[in-house]
């Protein structure tokens, strides 16, 4: 476990000495909880990307999206040749657009995909056969609160962002000072902007593509 790490049991002890308050359980979890997913949302670390496989149907222009998936970072359809062939995203009404026509005599590979739902993307054109597929995307990790062994990266490597963004959501629930809120809110900042320097910066210096999120990193 890594210096200044923060198992289930330990956070949760912390968060009850600072706030000089004894939570219920479900209370706590969702201080945890809470900061957990502004945390993910506010930065793209290697530890929430991962990669799957599946298959796309002939004739079918819809590909389900995994349950878990936040945002994609690429979709690729791997044909015969065991090519990886990349789609280009764009929005529904261009897929509509350019593709109108669902019958058989316009299918063809693949070349682009939208976002059609919370459950499942749009292809443009429609498959003409069915295609193997590799999703790389961004998820939302198991929550530490739920974890087998209470420990996940986020505890083990950036405990304090963890903590003091629990602390927040803790002592705004406690509608505690302002100073204090304020204290703890710098103490956060201050965490993000080491995790970002890490995950959009530090990560993100031999990237090739370049759509991905990325800041400066000093030297």
């Amino acid at each position: 476990m890594a210096l200044g790490s923060l198992t289930y049991s330990q956070l949760v002890a912390q968060i009850q000495d600072y706030t000089e308050n004894t939570f219920t359980t479900t209370d706590i979890n969702v201080f945890i909880s809470q900061a957990e997913q502004r945390i993910y949302n506010s930065v793209q670390l290697p530890a929430l990307r991962k990669n799957v496989t599946g298959s796309m149907t002939s004739g079918n222009k819809y590909l389900a999206i995994p349950n878990d998936w936040l945002s994609t970072f690429s979709l690729a359809v791997i044909n015969a040749n065991n090519e990886y062939l990349y789609l280009l995203n764009k929005d529904v009404n261009f897929i509509r657009q350019s593709f109108p026509d669902t019958d058989s005599d316009f299918y063809g590979e693949p070349q682009y995909y939208a976002v059609f739902d919370n459950s499942s993307f749009i292809l443009g054109p429609t498959p003409d056969a069915s295609y193997a597929v590799e999703l790389h995307y961004f998820y939302y990790p198991e929550s530490i609160t739920t974890v087998s062994g209470g420990t996940t990266w986020l505890g083990n490597n950036f405990s304090s962002a963890l903590l003091y963004g629990s602390l927040l959501e803790a002592y705004t629930y406690m509608k505690g000072e302002a100073d204090v809120i304020a204290q703890y809110q710098k103490r956060y900042d201050e965490a993000m902007q080491l995790l970002v320097q890490l995950g959009d910066g530090k990560n993100r210096q031999d990237a090739y593509r370049s759509g991905q999120v990325r800041v400066p990193v000093r030297s």
